[in-house]
């Protein structure tokens, strides 16, 4: 068994297509998926980290509304002692046009890692 990640996509978001390719790729890595689909409350996202005692939380959200879906989630696993690192990736905001506003915006609101839709290996 390798450590457990868990993954969703936050809030009103039903983009599923790249959660379920980043959980094939994890497990093929090694790593127990917990994916809890689309349209994922911050409370799903930390009753599982807390009950799985994960390594790490992935979040997507395609639709751009990740600062707003995501507002009070960082404040949450911690008061549910949860200290796994945290990812974000995604079309973040409706007219994303400065990338690093965006990324410093998300890493304001705790996220260890913060991806963009055009990263790649990074």
């Amino acid at each position: 068994m390798g450590q457990t990640v868990i993954l969703g996509v936050i809030g009103s978001d039903a983009h599923v297509v790249g959660i379920t390719i980043l959980e094939q790729a994890l497990t093929a890595a090694g790593f127990d998926v917990e994916n809890l689909g689309v349209q994922t409350a911050k409370a799903e996202f930390v009753s599982a980290a807390a009950a799985e005692d994960a390594g790490a939380v992935l979040v997507s959200s395609l639709y751009g509304h990740a600062r707003q879906d995501c507002q009070g989630l960082h404040e949450r696993l911690a008061e549910a002692d949860c200290d796994a690192v945290t990812y974000i990736g995604g079309n973040l905001a409706v007219g994303q046009n400065d990338w690093t506003e965006t990324e410093r915006t998300f890493r304001k609101l705790g996220f260890d890692r913060v991806f963009d839709a055009d990263s790649v290996n990074t």
